[in-house]
């Protein structure tokens, strides 16, 4: 195992006030002597013992920068996460991001688990078979951001030696909400096990892979899943009784496209900016 990520001191969660933050924050905290939470806002409640609290915005150089000091490795889940008009997503999903990058680089931070998303192939036909090798094709800006995610992982490996883990998420929920989930669903408990994964691997260069539960009509390769040993142990199918006829109007975007309800968001205007 890679030296670095084998005894960590001090693991970071970023985005942890929000519910994929909510999700992995105890088994995170279970896993590394010293989690830092982070968010925009302070978190509510109290920390646990191994917990500390680093309020942050992303797209605020200085503060990213002082954010990642002492931290081992990151677990990137901050920044918009849905579809909006691009002024509103890229001061903290395409300037954050490279400041998150460039602060792990000049603090030491040896691995990101980056939380890349489906959006980013949301433009293929739903039923294609997809692997990370194949061709982008972003649904929107969000999938455009997170591209732009993907580009900096592999950039500040090739270039500094930062090892990435981008992941590329499905529908992270807690059931599946519709038909089109029954192929993309990512189960809560998979998601913990995905992301434990991705830090605990021993070598990982820079890796993308798909994450989603083992359902039987999922789109998307298995590829780079022995690499990390991640073994998904949930199914949407438990559910196809209560979400199959549940889908998006017939001849939509929506209802053709493997990105669903995001492509029925935008073209955005100017009254959308603000």
């Amino acid at each position: 195992m890679n030296p670095d990520v084998k005894t960590p001191s001090t693991w970071l969660l970023t985005g942890a006030a929000g519910t994929l933050g909510t999700v992995l924050r105890a088994p995170l905290g279970r896993a590394c002597r010293r989690l830092r939470l982070s968010d925009r806002l302070a978190l509510d409640g109290a920390l646990d013992a191994h917990e500390e609290q680093q309020p942050c915005d992303l797209a605020n150089r200085a503060a990213v920068k002082a954010l990642l000091q002492g931290v081992d490795a990151v677990v990137h889940l901050g920044g918009i996460s849905v579809e909006r008009p691009y002024e509103q997503i890229a001061p903290a999903n395409v300037d954050g991001v490279f400041h998150l990058y460039e602060a792990a680089r000049l603090a030491g931070t040896r691995r990101i688990v980056f939380a890349s998303s489906n959006h980013v192939t949301g433009g293929y036909a739903r039923g294609t078979a997809l692997s990370p090798q194949d061709p982008p094709r972003p649904d929107g800006y969000y999938g455009l951001s997170k591209l732009f995610g993907e580009g900096m992982a592999r950039l500040y490996w090739d270039r500094y030696g930062i090892e990435s883990v981008c992941l590329r998420l499905g529908t992270a929920t807690a059931e599946p909400p519709d038909a089109r989930a029954l192929s993309t669903w990512l189960s809560h408990a998979d998601l913990q096990r995905l992301v434990l994964a991705a830090l605990r691997a021993p070598k990982v260069g820079c890796l993308t892979v798909y994450g989603v539960s083992a359902n039987p009509e999922r789109w998307w390769s298995e590829d780079g899943w022995s690499q990390i040993g991640y073994s998904p142990q949930d199914s949407a199918e438990a559910w196809r009784a209560r979400v199959g006829t549940m889908d998006f109007p017939a001849g939509t975007p929506m209802a053709q496209l493997q990105g669903g309800s995001f492509l029925g968001l935008g073209p955005f205007d100017a009254r959308d900016e603000a």
